[in-house]
């Protein structure tokens, strides 16, 4: 099948706008946690500055990040609930620290409580990721109303303690059943007062979807574009890259740190299927990769 035209809009944050379709931006994961299940204790250290995050924030930024999205918590399968207060503790001195040393950066919280939403955007953040697509603060919706952001709103299905015990999704049904699941997010959006020009999709690889299930979903992104959003793509690392190539390693997953090409592999498909956004840990492969997939998508 020939690609499509990438659709073009214009995503309204807090402060200003950012145009999508010309070109794919990347957004850069920044976990500020003991335990995500990639870079989980790289970054934070109880009780100290936020000297490592600020490092690895800049350095991302200079490599091309347009947007850097910071969480707090993890949301690996069979992660340990915390508290709001835990969080905030935990990212908003990273937010202060990195605007205080490029005050032009757009920031995005990865949170699903509406409390840290808040402070967050207070502090400056531009855009609100919640990976529950609003499902799990019941007021996070009227919140990101209330302060104007930019919104993530992402597909998933259960939650971490869930997923290992979830029955499986038979190929066919993972597309509809995302569809289905994002046009309930944005209707419940849209009610509580979120404008469209707010709002990005995010179909939620790994988050509800085990290993094989999200094959079909990368291979029918472009249908997403039915929806009438743009979308944003985050395969960085996850456990269905690392279980492709487990036949290249003797019959075992390679460890997060080890999927880069196939992370790459994963971002090229989805930018020719018409994602506008690249959310990923490795930002300058990212970067050049989505460099050479515009160049493709320009030549339609």
């Amino acid at each position: 099948m020939p690609f499509l035209p990438r659709p073009r809009f214009d995503w309204s944050l807090r402060t200003r706008t950012l145009p999508l379709g010309q070109r794919t931006l990347v957004m850069g994961i920044l976990n500020i946690t003991p335990d995500s299940f990639s870079d989980g204790g790289h970054f934070y250290t109880p009780g100290q500055a936020p000297d490592r995050a600020l490092a690895q924030a800049l350095q991302m930024l200079d490599e091309g990040a347009r947007i850097l999205d910071i969480g707090g918590e993890s949301t690996r399968p069979n992660a340990i609930p915390m508290s709001a207060e835990e969080e905030q503790a935990r990212v908003l001195p990273v937010i202060e620290s990195i605007l205080r040393h490029r005050p032009e950066s757009i920031l995005s919280i990865d949170t699903h409580h509406a409390t840290t939403a808040a402070l967050a955007v207070e502090a400056g953040a531009e855009i609100v990721n919640d990976v529950s697509g609003h499902l799990w603060d019941t007021v996070m919706s009227k919140t990101c109303a209330q302060m104007g952001c930019g919104t993530v709103l992402m597909h998933t299905r259960g939650r971490p303690r869930d997923w290992s015990a979830q029955p499986p999704i038979p190929p066919q049904e993972v597309l509809p059943l995302v569809l289905n699941g994002l046009t309930e997010r944005i209707e419940a959006a849209t009610v509580a007062g979120i404008a469209r020009n707010r709002m990005i999709l995010d179909p939620g690889f790994g988050f509800g979807k085990r290993l094989g299930e999200n094959y079909p979903l990368l291979a029918s992104l472009e249908r997403l574009q039915s929806l009438g959003l743009p979308i944003l793509a985050g395969a960085s690392r996850k456990s269905f890259l690392g279980n492709a190539l487990a036949p290249l390693y003797e019959g075992t997953p390679p460890p997060a740190e080890a999927r880069l090409h196939a992370t790459t592999a994963a971002n090229v498909a989805a930018i020719l299927a018409g994602a506008h956004v690249i959310r990923t840990h490795d930002v300058r492969p990212a970067a050049e990769a989505a460099a050479v997939a515009d160049r493709i998508l320009a030549a339609i």
